[in-house]
């Protein structure tokens, strides 16, 4: 009898599944668009004040108010969807039940990532895309728009809509400028106070 290791095979010396959606995908996929992106973005925004490298996702009741966000510096270089997922679930689980007794979803997350580069589609965005879908699927959310901030402004991927501010120099401007704020997960609670606020 021999012991010994198995011989590696051809299929398992291939390299790992990429998990991504290219823009054409997303727009064809039914993502429901924002009712008034650039209103969605500033709040997102004020709530926030994300940094290149930092990620804000919300999530908006049927009525389109906002009902918990959430925002988390996220690693750059990142080209597989399911580590995006796995770190969106955990945030979401962290500031709002899940929907899964629901036959149909009814609230919808919207994720916004403040990073460097152009506005245009890369393959970290198409790894975030596929991340929320998927994410959103495990927490019982209807998939909703994915937006970049750059320093050229925001961006609606996959819906042609795009404006110059906030950007992500905005933010950088408004750290600098603004009193000592620490950024935490928003529970249900406060963002409705917040929400009733305005």
């Amino acid at each position: 009898m021999t012991i010994g290791f198995v011989p590696e095979t051809s299929s398992s010396a291939s390299p790992p599944v990429s998990r991504s959606v290219e823009p054409a995908a997303w727009a064809g996929s039914g993502v429901p668009m924002l009712a008034n992106p650039r209103d969605v973005i500033k709040d997102l925004h004020a709530r926030h004040l994300p940094s290149p490298s930092t990620a804000v996702v919300a999530v908006y009741d049927p009525d389109g108010r906002i009902r918990a966000s959430a925002s988390f510096t996220a690693r750059s270089g990142v080209l597989d969807g399911w580590e995006r997922r796995n770190s969106l679930l955990s945030h979401l689980r962290r500031v709002i039940p899940h929907d899964l007794r629901l036959r149909h979803p009814v609230r919808t997350a919207v994720l916004m990532v403040c990073r460097d580069g152009g506005p245009d589609w890369t393959a970290e965005d198409g790894a975030w895309m596929w991340g929320l879908r998927d994410a959103c699927t495990l927490h019982g959310l209807r998939c909703g728009s994915y937006v970049t901030l750059t320093d050229d402004g925001w961006n609606v991927i996959g819906e042609s809509r795009a404006g110059r501010t906030p950007n992500a120099r905005t933010s950088v401007a408004q750290h600098t400028n603004a009193p000592a704020h620490t950024a935490e997960p928003q529970t249900a609670p406060l963002a409705e106070r917040r929400a009733a606020a305005h």
